[in-house]
């Protein structure tokens, strides 16, 4: 006897769905395409030359979608001035965590960005393949290991332990602190606005973090 399965046109749709959506994600269009010189205002001009000057870069990955709002532009910029070349943490630790939040993101740009720059840094090859495959890396430093908990606590419990702050205080005092905060909410920042953008990839660039389940 045959028994009717009235939810089996309903599953095949939803999976449907989800496949047109990967195909999507795949080939997801740039929405904020860079803007030639003729498109830019005033404003947007400014930005430009300031990032030039202070940077010494031309427009590209997250400052091409945020040229959109020139303001947002130059003050993010200027705080990441700080916090990219002279926060408290030394620049292995800096792109520990820069590298975290792209991770977190599953952000390709900022990965691809961030990885090489990290390995030169110091963080050995398999922390930086552990982050990108989602796990918790082995054979951390004591520092790496502090900020590690730091990231996780406020990314899964939006609060840190008691024992966790102490750690990274000992260990960074309450500058270094503020100034790993900082770098992850700046990343995060950037992260948030070329996902929602669909800020490619240079051209002949493969992605280099994988899909998670």
């Amino acid at each position: 006897m045959h028994v009717p399965r009235p939810h089996s046109s309903k599953l095949m749709s939803v999976v449907l769905a989800i496949a047109c959506c990967g195909a999507v994600a795949a080939d997801a269009q740039d929405r904020m395409p860079p803007l030639s010189p003729g498109e830019m205002t005033a404003e947007q001009r400014s930005a430009v030359e300031e990032l030039r000057r202070v940077r010494g870069i031309e427009l590209r990955g997250p400052w091409i979608p945020m040229l959109r709002s020139p303001e947002v532009l130059s003050r993010s910029r200027a705080m990441g001035d700080y916090l990219r070349y002279e926060s408290a943490l030394p620049p292995e630790l800096s792109e520990f965590l820069i590298l975290l939040t792209a991770g977190e993101w599953r952000q390709q740009y900022e990965w691809h960005a961030h990885s090489s720059i990290g390995l030169e840094a110091g963080i050995s090859r398999d922390t930086l393949n552990a982050i990108a495959e989602g796990r918790r890396p082995e054979n951390m430093t004591s520092q790496q290991a502090a900020l590690y908990a730091l990231f996780t606590e406020l990314h899964e419990n939006h609060s840190v332990s008691d024992t966790t702050y102490a750690t990274a205080l000992a260990l960074f005092g309450e500058r270094g602190v503020i100034d790993a905060v900082g770098i992850v909410g700046y990343y995060t920042l950037l992260a948030m606005v070329m996902n929602t953008t669909r800020t490619p990839l240079p051209a002949g660039v493969s992605p280099g973090l994988p899909s998670l389940p």
